[in-house]
């Protein structure tokens, strides 16, 4: 029994959950377990996906720690059973337990666990309100405490939490500064392995929301050797592939990202249902993207079925459907209400792309001015382009193609240096258009490069499934010639059909040839 349950703690302790689930259940079949014997076995089912099992493993380990008179050990057995529940969607129940470990220690004297029930109430949960100064004043005190009772995950934790704080301020060098240190930590110290995941998920999801695409390349590279400490780790892994899908549908892979989302719609169902949700969108958007309208409608009503918002994804592919209309008022009934400026400047970017389609000018350029006080907030690069494109179309839309040409160069080259090549391919469409707009010789050859310029960024976002999409969006991005071209090679003189999104030499004679006879 002693040697079973010794080999149980150290498989524990290198994280090999399978082992340690298997020893301490062996162990149990001689003498029950002590509560941290419990506890951990409870941990060791929860890393293997095993959530029912944990969570009645967990309840066994909290009774057992009130009987023998440990409410600090019973209370962060609460926080545990707590945090599965919310991540699995039970609020009320998980809130329950948070308000039982808040109970425990409420006479007890400053611990740690205090510091993770205070990282739980008044970081986690005040990021997604307006508080920013409050969050990051709890941050603070949650690292102090980790630094007063020598314990590395409050530390990280509290540099994380003020660092998140300081992002949704638009402080984002500082914030951003604080969640490298964070994840510094993350690899180079003995965090406890749920903290360091958490610190991860908190990373990824900030360069997300803010577009910092080179960022999030460099931490998944760097954070894929530690997952190796974590084998059969089933959330992570699945958190991981989720921000791997996010950038590799960023950066052009879109048949790894698809593949890489779909397989955490299923992992992650009954684990972490927030993850499971963005993965459905994943999926949509991929979809969309592709052509696949009625699949990827599907995918964006299942991640509304899970608590996702499901714009602008769902708008846009209204709008691929040629429904204007139902593409506007899900586009303002989604901004209605919303104060978050990161997820607002995504909202109103797909608002001038609705807007302009149904010819409401004004309500384009009001969205491109609000999208323009975002990007010049939060300063990065990637919402500057954004910013930059859709003030463009909006020049365009007046019909003033010269002040659009350096907007659309400008993006252009962003997006190249960032390495996403389907944005700049469609900010290169736009740039050609605006060349041709300007109705001189050296500008129509202008248009024509540009068109052909971008081919290659397409060609690296396009598959041979997603041809006919590139070609559509192509198509309304240039003003609708393009498409009318290629549908029917007699209504230009020379009109020649392009038949791949590879055949960017008919490309670049098409454009010439549509803006000789538009001319």
């Amino acid at each position: 029994m002693r040697e079973t349950l010794a080999a149980a703690w150290e498989a524990h302790r290198r994280r090999d959950w399978q082992a340690a689930r298997s020893g301490f259940i062996e162990a149990a079949t001689v003498e029950p377990l002590s509560a941290d014997g419990t506890f951990a076995l409870a941990d060791a089912a929860w890393w293997l996906g095993l959530v029912e099992e944990s969570l009645a493993v967990g309840e066994q380990a909290y009774r057992r720690y009130l009987d023998g008179d440990r409410p600090e050990r019973a209370a962060m057995a609460a926080i545990h059973i707590a945090v599965d529940l919310l991540l699995r969607g039970d609020g009320v129940l998980g809130a329950g337990w948070i308000r039982r470990a808040q109970r425990l220690l409420e006479d007890q004297p400053e611990a740690p666990e205090r510091g993770y029930l205070l990282y739980l109430t008044e970081v986690e949960a005040g990021l997604g309100g307006p508080e920013c100064d409050q969050v990051a004043a709890a941050a603070v005190r949650v690292g102090a405490l980790g630094r007063e009772c020598a314990d590395p995950n409050l530390v990280a934790l509290g540099i994380l939490g003020e660092g998140r704080a300081l992002l949704k301020q638009g402080r984002t060098v500082e914030g951003f500064a604080l969640l490298d240190e964070a994840m510094v930590a993350v690899l180079t110290e003995e965090l406890s392995p749920e903290w360091a995941g958490n610190i991860y998920c908190h990373l990824m999801a900030a360069c997300h929301e803010l577009g910092d695409v080179r960022r999030a390349a460099a931490w998944t590279r760097a954070t894929t050797e530690w997952l190796t400490t974590l084998p059969a780790a089933v959330l992570f892994t699945g958190i991981c592939r989720v921000h791997r899908s996010q950038v590799l549908q960023a950066t052009g892979g879109w048949d790894e990202a698809e593949e890489e989302a779909a397989r955490v719609c299923e992992d992650l169902e009954h684990i972490h249902v927030a993850s499971a949700a963005e993965a459905h969108y994943q999926v949509g958007e991929l979809r969309r993207l592709r052509g696949a309208f009625d699949q990827a409608e599907d995918a964006y009503e299942q991640a509304r079925a899970r608590g996702r918002d499901p714009q602008p994804g769902l708008a846009l592919l209204h709008l691929d459907r040629g429904r204007q209309g139902l593409a506007a008022s899900a586009i303002a009934s989604s901004l209605a209400g919303n104060d978050d400026q990161l997820g607002r400047l995504r909202l109103r970017a797909a608002q001038v792309e609705i807007a302009l389609r149904g010819e409401d000018v004004e309500l384009a350029e009001e969205a491109a001015e609000e999208v323009a006080a975002i990007a010049e907030r939060f300063g990065c690069d990637g919402f500057v382009a954004t910013s930059q494109a859709v003030r463009a179309a909006c020049l365009l839309a007046r019909e003033r193609p010269e002040p659009a040409l350096a907007l659309l160069r400008a993006a252009c080259w962003t997006w190249r240096e960032l390495g996403l090549s389907y944005d700049a391919a469609r900010a290169g469409v736009l740039l050609a258009r605006a060349y041709a707009a300007v109705g001189t010789g050296t500008a129509r050859r202008g248009s024509s490069r540009r068109l052909a310029g971008c081919s290659s960024d397409w060609v690296r976002s396009a598959t041979p499934g997603s041809s006919r999409v590139c070609w559509a969006k192509l198509a309304v991005l240039a003003g609708s010639q393009l498409e009318r071209s290629r549908c029917s090679p007699r209504s230009r003189p020379g009109a020649r059909i392009v038949r791949s999104p590879n055949d960017w030499s008919s490309a670049s004679g098409l454009w010439s040839v549509t803006c000789r006879t538009s001319s």
